[in-house]
Order: structure tokens, then C-alpha cells, then sequence
């Protein structure tokens, strides 16, 4: 005949036996939450970096614009920008044209597979007339 504990129950017995299966799902279930985390965190920075692209291109667009200098004005424009931006300046008629590229690293380590991620903008701006009474 088998002997009862006082106060466990079947099931009480039976977790016990389970303890170290908690463990083993949370060992395969880890490296998989991580892996997720970094896609992520790597996607939040494709859009920090698509936003200030965005921004470069309309900086550098507003300044040329006024009709400040073109050298000044994509100096302006790079100081946005991520490091590494292509920033490009094209006048049409009575517009100018600002295109900024940028090249996103991947995330490296086990992800450095992936390729690089490539983000660009256009900004369109209106040439203003000069007064003369500037």
C-alpha cells in the first residue's frame, strides 16, 4: 500500500514532477523573445531614420527657398540627416528639389544576415521672389 503524505494532494504530487518543465519552455521560449526585441528595436530605428530624412530634405528645401546659400543650406541639411546621408539639390522652373538618401545598418550579430535598409525623402519648395524692399 502506498503511503500518503498528509496534505498534498494528487496534484500537488503530480507538479512536482513538472518543475523543471517551466524551466525548460522559458530556456526555447528566450531566445526567441530576444530575437523579437531586436527586429524590433531595429525597426524603431528605420524610423527614427526615415523621420529625419524627412526632415533634412524639407530643412535643406526651405533654406534654398530663401534663397540662402546652396553650400549652407545642405550643410544644414547634413547636420539632420544620419551620418553617411547623399544629399541632393535640383532646380526646376521656380521649384527646388531636395532629395537625402540614407544606408541603415542591420542589426548585426546572428541578424547580420539581413541587408542593409536604404531610406530616402523629397522635399519640393517654392522659390520665393525677392523684395525690393530687402
Amino acid at each position: 500500500m502506498r503511503r500518503r503524505h498528509p496534505g498534498t494532494s494528487t496534484w500537488a504530487r503530480r507538479r512536482r514532477g513538472e518543475r523543471g518543465a517551466v524551466t525548460a519552455e522559458l530556456a526555447m521560449a528566450l531566445p526567441l523573445l530576444m530575437a523579437v526585441t531586436i527586429g524590433l528595436v531595429w525597426l524603431l530605428t528605420l524610423g527614427v531614420a526615415q523621420a529625419r530624412v524627412v526632415d533634412a530634405a524639407r530643412e535643406t528645401a526651405r533654406a534654398l527657398a530663401r534663397g540662402d546659400d546652396q553650400g549652407a543650406a545642405v550643410a544644414a541639411g547634413r547636420r539632420v540627416a544620419p551620418s553617411g546621408s547623399q544629399v541632393t539639390v535640383s532646380f526646376e522652373g521656380e521649384h527646388v528639389v531636395v532629395t537625402v538618401a540614407a544606408t541603415v545598418a542591420g542589426p548585426g550579430g546572428l541578424f547580420d544576415v539581413l541587408p542593409d535598409a536604404r531610406v530616402d525623402a523629397e522635399a519640393v519648395a517654392a522659390l520665393e521672389q525677392k523684395s525690393g524692399g530687402r
